[in-house]
């Protein structure tokens, strides 16, 4: 009976353990010690993993916001240590890619082409950029860890979190309390954002200055998304994607023999010209073109697009993307994808208008997901039984604030040490490389900040870092900006001699 009774308890107990409510602590962190080799040079670090209220006005933690904070340890004068807020996009996505990819400490297991291999997982990146900047990875509502809490039984209302006004106003409110915990007011600082993470950040640069008086020395654009082009459309929209068709068909190599011939960098300046100049005044006058004209600037969209002219005339010129993604290699049986079109994919037919699946995405899916979940428990010592969520549910969001790149402008007004940095992928069809130049040419019509501005591109896709090349060449940019972003001391004031000569 005795040993009935132990096992009993036992039992118990154990029921106990795994029957508690799954909830993510408010509140919390880890710390870890490292050490890593980058470019040459032993770097120790702390990895500060955990928890941080985002609270309403009553000062109640309405939600907990997941991240990873790197920090390295041998810094004399923090104050002058630069720190680089991390941001994903979808909305929705979690702070993974970035994270364990691009410029953090450890990068998955890819080839040199930057595609997965098994077993998956990760090692040791020799080019993150912790040596010249502590960064930290945050995961908005819902994306990683990151969760709605309740409140008195009661939970915020999605509007709260879920939308591009939404999303700015409470991210700016919780980096305040982030800096003010851990220090670093007086730090140079900088917000990297990708895809829709630059829609995110454009909009932080002006939130953070006006509503939280912190001011940046630079917002970094990788594969930025612009909103306001996507729900305009038109002959601009349209055409901005002619020179992803070259890059991509270049790559697969179903140009014309004269443009196959040269090199990339050699034909996208010729598929740009075209798609300024040419293609989006055809496409202005609508079903009112000429035929002339119109069967010429066929012919050029195919020589430019490696698609059959036949294709580009049965849908009048305005070649969709999801269209292009799947006729392309249509006559080998294959698809290319959205997010980096140098992979391929299969569907079940070879007709219709767009791809079955996203064969990148996929791919990308099956390697992060293991690495980033064993990385967080075993390196960074965070363990909960909450689920990690790649993509979380922030669906419906409210996309009516387009106007975040006329708030970077305004912010670049206001902070004149402000500079940008904008990074494209040529094979990336969703976010695509001349469309981010185009948006840099936008935010300021007058082009008195244009010195200001920089653009790279890189012979890889949506996340350009995971080619072995470009993940080198990326963070040398990155490091390169952080130099040139810096005040050296001088004070924040527009020089009379850059006035007059900007009115001349």
């Amino acid at each position: 009976m005795k040993k009935f009774c132990i096992h009993l308890l036992f039992f118990v107990a154990i029921a106990q353990v795994f029957s508690q409510n799954r909830e993510i602590p408010i509140d919390t962190t880890i710390v870890t010690k490292h050490q890593t080799k980058i470019k040459g040079v032993d770097i120790n670090y702390s990895a500060f993993t955990g928890t941080q209220p985002v609270w309403n006005n009553d000062g109640q933690a309405i939600a907990t916001l997941f991240y990873t904070y790197y920090q390295r340890e041998d810094v004399p004068n923090r104050s002058q240590r630069p720190i680089i807020f991390s941001f994903n996009g979808g909305p929705g996505s979690a702070s993974v890619w970035m994270h364990m990819a691009y410029t953090g400490p450890y990068i998955l297991n890819v080839d040199e082409e930057g595609y997965p291999i098994q077993p998956y997982g990760y090692k040791k990146n020799p080019y993150s950029i912790l040596d010249v900047a502590d960064i930290i990875f945050i995961n908005p509502v819902n994306t990683g860890y990151s969760r709605i809490v309740e409140v008195e039984g009661k939970k915020e209302p999605r509007e709260t979190f879920f939308g591009i006004s939404a999303d700015i106003k409470y991210l700016a409110e919780w980096l305040n309390t982030f800096v003010t915990r851990y220090q670093r007011w007086e730090s140079p600082k900088y917000l990297i954002g990708e895809s829709y993470g630059g829609t995110r950040v454009m909009g932080l640069s002006l939130e953070l200055q006006n509503q939280q008086w912190m001011y940046l020395n630079g917002v970094i654009l990788v594969s930025p998304a612009d909103y306001k082009v996507y729900r305009t459309g038109g002959p601009v929209a349209i055409s901005l994607n002619l020179p992803y068709y070259t890059a991509t068909a270049w790559h697969h190599k179903k140009l014309d023999p004269v443009l196959q011939s040269k090199d990339l960098y050699e034909i996208l300046p010729e598929a740009e010209e075209f798609a300024i100049n040419q293609l989006i005044p055809a496409l202005a006058k609508g079903g009112f073109i000429d035929s002339d004209l119109k069967d010429d600037v066929a012919t050029k969209i195919a020589y430019y697009s490696g698609l059959p002219k036949q294709s580009v005339l049965d849908n009048n010129l305005r070649v969709p993307t999801s269209f292009f993604w799947k006729e392309l290699l249509r006559a080998e049986g294959k698809t290319i994808g959205r997010l980096d079109s140098r992979y391929t994919g299969i569907d079940i037919k070879d007709a219709g208008d767009r791809p079955d699946y996203n064969s990148e995405l996929t791919s990308w899916l099956h390697s992060f997901t293991p690495a980033i979940n064993h990385y967080i428990r075993t390196k960074l010592n965070f363990k909960t039984d909450i689920k990690y969520n790649m993509f979380g549910p922030v669906r419906p969001w409210e996309n009516d604030n387009v106007n975040v790149r006329d708030d970077l402008r305004q912010a670049m007004a206001q902070n004149p040490f402000l500079k940008v940095l904008t990074q494209s992928g040529y094979y990336d069809g969703a976010t695509t490389y001349f469309n981010a130049k185009y948006t840099l040419w936008q935010i300021d019509p007058r082009g008195a900040f244009k010195d200001r501005m920089t653009f790279k591109g890189y012979r890889s896709g949506h996340m350009m870092y995971l080619r072995y090349p470009d993940l080198i060449q990326s963070n040398e940019d990155i490091r390169e900006f952080i130099v040139n972003s810096s005040s050296n001391g001088s004070p924040a004031k527009y020089d009379r001699k850059e006035q007059v000569n900007d009115k001349n």
